[in-house]
Order: structure tokens, then C-alpha cells, then sequence
């Protein structure tokens, strides 16, 4: 009994480490002591040698603290909590409005295209959410647009700033995988334009289905003359647009890593605010510690994270799983990779996404490299970008699944009175099935993922 026990003590790890974040406790605090307590464990069954811990300080200041790529992760907080508290964000929502107001359904074809653009340069989901619900949910509500569809259009338009390059969650997989965040920034880009547009396709064939529920925007909405026209675009549109721009282009045209254009777009960001007249010590000070708060969660999870994957490698953890899923018919490439898909889909529904990237990629990317995609996609080098892309998209639901995901929470708390749960709940459902078309096309046609970083020569 204790010999199975010992043979088994990683998947018991595993098994442990998620029922105990069931019960509410931080994740980070979980995994890092799981980590711990099972390597002691270990040590004391004789499996685990109680001189690797100390191994456990090593990677933590190697694979994170010192790490480049990571650096970037606090200045694309910054930059985002820059263009949210400048009020950039909301006069960028006027100028697009005005661009589209003869479009079907112009109001939510709006905020769709604002979290698109947005969705570069603010890059947290929460801060996009709360953003987009606050100046646009209301206005839309005013407009009698119907109440689900623009609680769907706003959760939607602003979770795509955890596809969309920059995003902070593409720089945590690239860690994760051991890949170039560069090449995977180019090859998320198209899967996140993939899923807007097929936001935007479902959005107009309501308006034109139900035009009463969701009205264009009358005639003489917004500026009336040229002058005005080209003042609110220069305003509100061009600024974030340039920044955008900037902030990609440099790291698609290899002029810059993600690191340097965080610091370009931080910058830049400073700039928008400056030219808005908005630069001062308090929108300063309020940006620091929203980016201060968010950073401390991140790199807590990250530590905890780096102690739990070191100890359930070390326990065997990846020939533990391999033997698991074989013994439950999972061994082919295919059934592997619907097997993840499923699993990751079904983790959103109570997991975010930070969780269920530190806890299933570190023990599930090395298992299948062992697979070979190649004759799917052109070369097995591919295999990474694409499948860290494909868990990107996959990510997103974790956001809108019901009943824990955390986009409905940063929309009903900001959510004008009158709006239910349930109401937010039913807005997801025609969005979330958009995403998961989106993930089947990117599965079936991988050159959708590969096409852009394969153009930019970042794959070679």
C-alpha cells in the first residue's frame, strides 16, 4: 500500500493541489505549498531527494525573477492602467461611434472595434470589462439595444485584450512553453481578429434580424461639421491607433522585444495622456498602484507555480500522466490534443486564467511534444506556437463561462440596477459558442496561427 502510494504521489499531488483550490484558498498559496509539503513527503518515502528544494529558490530567481521576458509584464499593466485612468479609453468609445453610426447595430459594432483596438494597448481583462461597462453598457441600454446583446458585446469586446498582442497572458504561456514571446504575439494576432470579426458578423445579422433591439445611431449623432469630424478623430482614434502600431509593429519588425516596446508603450501612453491634457500627479499615483496591485498577484502565482511544476516533474509527474491517460484510451495525437481542449474549456468554468495556464501547461506541454503534428502543420516546430495559441483562444471562455467566470463578476458589479445575473449569464452564450467556432477554425486551418509569424520570420 505504501509502495502505490509513493509510485502514485504525483497524481496525488495533482489531485490534492485542485481540491484545495476548490475550497476558495489562494492559488498561489496552494500550489506553492503543495509543492512543499509534497516534496517533504516525498523525502520522507524515499522518492524525493530533500536537497532539490533548494533547487525550488534557484528556478524562482532564474525562470522569474531575472527572467527578460516577464520584465515586460509589469509595463504592460502600467501602460494599460495609464490609458484607463487618463480617460483615453472613453474618447476613443466617441470617436469610433461616430466612424460607425450608419453601420446595422452601430452602437455595439462600435464597442466591438474599440475593444479590439483597445485590447493592445490595455491588455487586462478587468480593467477593459469594468472600462467598457461603465461608458458604454449604459449608453447602449439608453438606446434600446437589447439588454443581452450588449451585455455579450461589451464581456466579448473586452476579454479580447487577453488575446491580442500585447497580452500579458500570451508573455505568461511563452515562459510556460519555452517559446519566443515575439512569435507567439505574431501568431495570436490573426485568431484574435478571427474571433472580433466573427463577433462583429453575429452582432449586424441581429441588428438586421431585430432592428428595434438593437437601433442605429440617429442621423445627427455626433459632430456636424468637418472640423469637429477630424478634432474628435484626432482626439480619440489616431492617438490610441499610432500607439497600437508602434507597440506591435516594433516587435513584428524585429526592431524591439516585448520588454523594450512595454517601455515604448508605457511611454507613449504618457504621451496620449499629455496631449489630452490629462498628465498629472494623481491620475499618476492612481495608475502606480491599480499596476502595483496587479503585478503583486501575478508574480505571487508565478512563484508558486515554479515550486509545484519542480516538484511534480521530480516526483515523475510526466510519465505518471502519460500512464493515466493511456489507461483511459487517450494516446493518440488527436485524442491528446481534444482531451486538453476539453479539459481547459471545462477548467474556466471555475478557474481563471492565470490558474489554469501555471497548472496545466507546465505538466501537459512536455507530454505532448512527444507527439509528432508535422504532416498538420508544414514542420513539428510549429507545434508550440500553435498549441499555445490554441489554449490562448481556449482561455478566453475561462472569462465568460458561466458560473465563475470573471468577466460576470466585473460586469455585475458595474452594471446599471435592473440587471440580473441570469441576464448577464444569458448574454455570454451566443459569444462564448463564437469562440468556440473560432477554436475549431484554428485547429482545422492552422495556417490561421501560422501564416503571420511564418511572413515575419519569426518561426525560423
Amino acid at each position: 500500500m505504501i509502495d502505490l502510494f509513493a509510485d502514485n504521489l504525483a497524481l496525488i499531488m495533482f489531485a490534492v493541489m485542485f481540491f484545495i483550490i476548490f475550497c476558495g484558498y489562494p492559488v498561489a498559496f496552494v500550489m506553492g505549498g503543495s509543492g512543499l509539503v509534497f516534496g517533504i513527503i516525498g523525502w520522507l518515502m524515499g522518492v524525493f531527494p530533500i536537497a532539490s528544494l533548494s533547487n525550488v529558490i534557484l528556478r524562482m530567481w532564474g525562470g522569474v525573477a531575472v527572467d527578460p521576458v516577464l520584465v515586460s509584464i509589469p509595463m504592460f499593466i502600467f501602460m494599460g492602467s495609464i490609458l484607463e485612468r487618463s480617460g483615453s479609453a472613453k474618447d476613443m468609445l466617441s470617436a469610433t461611434e461616430v466612424l460607425l453610426k450608419r453601420v446595422p447595430g452601430g452602437l455595439a459594432v462600435a464597442v466591438m472595434v474599440m475593444g479590439t483596438i483597445l485590447a493592445a494597448p490595455i491588455g487586462v481583462v478587468g480593467a477593459a470589462v469594468v472600462l467598457l461597462s461603465l461608458i458604454a453598457l449604459p449608453q447602449m441600454l439608453e438606446a434600446g439595444y437589447d439588454k443581452q446583446l450588449a451585455i455579450g458585446t461589451v464581456a466579448s469586446a473586452g476579454t479580447l485584450g487577453i488575446l491580442i498582442p500585447p497580452a500579458i497572458m500570451l508573455v505568461v504561456m511563452a515562459e510556460m512553453l519555452n517559446t519566443s514571446a515575439g512569435a507567439l504575439f505574431a501568431a495570436a494576432t490573426m485568431p484574435g481578429f478571427l474571433l472580433s470579426g466573427l463577433y462583429l458578423m453575429y452582432i449586424i445579422g441581429f441588428a438586421l434580424m431585430y432592428p428595434k433591439r438593437a437601433p442605429r445611431l440617429p442621423a445627427h449623432f455626433g459632430p456636424q461639421s468637418k472640423a469637429e469630424f477630424w478634432q474628435t478623430m484626432w482626439k480619440g482614434l489616431f492617438p490610441m491607433t499610432f500607439l497600437m502600431f508602434i507597440v506591435l509593429g516594433s516587435i513584428f519588425a524585429g526592431w524591439a522585444t516585448a520588454t523594450e516596446s512595454a517601455g515604448v508603450g508605457v511611454l507613449g501612453s504618457f504621451l496620449i495622456a499629455a496631449l489630452n491634457g490629462r498628465f498629472n500627479l494623481s491620475m499618476v499615483n492612481d495608475s502606480i498602484r491599480s499596476a502595483c496591485r496587479a503585478n503583486a498577484m501575478v508574480f505571487l502565482i508565478f512563484l508558486g507555480a515554479t515550486c509545484f511544476s519542480y516538484v511534480f516533474r521530480t516526483l515523475g509527474g510526466d510519465d505518471a500522466m502519460i500512464a493515466a491517460l493511456n489507461y483511459f484510451g487517450v494516446d493518440t495525437k488527436w485524442e491528446m490534443l481534444a482531451f486538453l481542449m476539453v479539459l481547459i474549456f471545462l477548467l474556466g468554468f471555475p478557474f481563471e486564467w492565470i490558474e489554469i495556464c501555471l497548472i496545466v501547461l507546465p505538466v501537459f506541454g512536455p507530454i505532448l511534444l512527444k507527439y509528432d503534428f508535422g504532416d498538420h502543420l508544414g514542420d513539428k516546430t510549429y507545434l508550440m506556437p500553435w498549441f499555445a495559441t490554441l489554449v490562448a483562444v481556449n482561455l478566453q471562455t475561462s472569462f465568460m463561462t458561466p458560473p465563475f467566470g470573471a468577466t460576470l463578476f466585473y460586469m455585475k458589479g458595474t452594471v446599471p440596477p435592473g440587471i440580473t445575473m441570469s441576464d448577464v449569464y444569458k448574454g455570454m452564450y451566443p459569444f462564448v459558442a463564437m469562440q468556440l467556432l473560432g477554436l475549431l477554425l484554428c485547429i482545422y486551418f492552422p495556417q490561421i496561427v501560422l501564416w503571420l509569424p511564418k511572413w515575419a520570420g519569426l518561426l525560423d
